[in-house]
């Protein structure tokens, strides 16, 4: 089942050809995925947010199958998608389940990634304050 999606791929930091150089990048690595067609894009002017910068992108995009569009979920943590087309899926249970697990299984590593950096930060702190 091919879909067609709207999505917005947001970058923030600096310096400001950083920003520039890595949204490159990340419509270059678009554009290498199989299963994934770029139909249209439209890149923001990069502008300074307080002491950064952010640029966006608007992408059409037509995806195979429903696991492209969640490979492309995880892998480019979009800010905002719309499924276009189709209007309705029909999914069975199993791959709302296959879904929900690679979902749980990223947010896991995602905690323990948090809970790695906190308990660093934690051991820092105590460190300078006996300095």
């Amino acid at each position: 089942m091919e879909l067609q999606i709207k999505a917005i791929i947001e970058i923030l930091g600096k310096p400001k050809e950083h920003v520039e150089e890595t949204m490159q990048k990340v419509i270059q690595e678009l554009e290498k995925r199989e299963g994934v067609t770029i139909t249209n894009k439209e890149i923001a002017k990069t502008r300074g947010v307080e002491k950064l910068f952010s640029t966006y992108v608007d992408l059409e995009l037509t995806l195979n199958d429903l696991d492209k569009l969640i490979d492309f979920c995880f892998d480019f943590l979009p800010s905002s998608i719309e499924i276009i087309e189709p209007e309705r899926l029909d999914l069975d249970s199993h791959k709302i389940a296959e879904f929900m697990n690679d979902l749980l299984a990223k947010l896991h590593q995602h905690s323990m990634i948090i809970r790695n950096l906190h308990a660093e930060n934690t051991l820092m702190k105590q460190q300078l304050e006996k300095k």
